[in-house]
C-alpha cells in the first residue's frame, strides 16, 4: 500500500501541536498550584494600615525647598487661596502639581483634575501651574513656585 507523504506530515504537525498545548497547560496548572498564595486579607484592610503621607517630605521631593515647606503650615494671604509647592512636568498635557488650598496640607493634583470645587489644573510648566475655572471661561490663575533661597 502506498502512502501520501504530505498527508502524513499534516497529521504529524497537528499531533505535535496538540501535544505541546497539553504539556503547556499541564505546566501552567502545575506551577499555579505551587506558586505563592494570594493574600488572605482584603485590599481595603491593607490600605488602612498605610501611614499618612507627609506633605513636607513630598514638597522637598518635588523641589519646593525649605521656604515652600514652611508655607504649608503658615496661613495664606487673603489675596490667594492656592499655594504651589512642587510640580512634576512631563509632556504638554501630562504632569502633576502639589498644591495647598486655603492653608491646608498640600495634596498632589494631576493635570485635568479638580484642585477644589471650582478650579481645574490645566497645565504645569517647569516651576509653575495654570489653574482655570470649571464654571467661568475667563477666570485663569497662574501659580509660581517660591524662589529658592541661595
Amino acid at each position: 500500500m502506498q502512502t501520501d507523504a504530505y498527508r502524513l506530515w499534516s497529521t504529524r504537525i497537528v499531533t505535535f501541536s496538540i501535544s505541546v498545548l497539553a504539556a503547556a497547560s499541564a505546566m501552567y496548572w502545575g506551577l499555579k498550584g505551587f506558586g505563592p498564595a494570594a493574600p488572605s486579607a482584603p485590599y481595603a484592610v491593607l490600605a488602612e494600615q498605610m501611614p499618612p503621607l507627609n506633605a513636607q517630605a513630598i514638597a522637598r521631593a518635588l523641589g519646593g525647598g525649605q521656604a515652600a515647606v514652611a508655607s504649608v503650615s503658615n496661613p495664606l494671604p487673603v489675596s490667594s487661596r492656592y499655594d504651589l509647592i512642587g510640580v512634576v512636568a512631563g509632556q504638554p498635557r501630562a504632569g502633576a502639581a502639589l498644591i495647598a488650598v486655603d492653608g491646608q496640607e498640600a495634596r498632589p493634583v494631576r493635570v485635568g483634575t479638580l484642585v477644589d470645587n471650582d478650579m481645574l489644573l490645566e497645565s504645569v510648566g517647569a516651576r509653575q501651574a495654570v489653574l482655570v475655572s470649571s464654571t467661568e471661561t475667563s477666570k485663569k490663575i497662574v501659580l509660581d513656585m517660591p524662589k529658592l533661597a541661595e
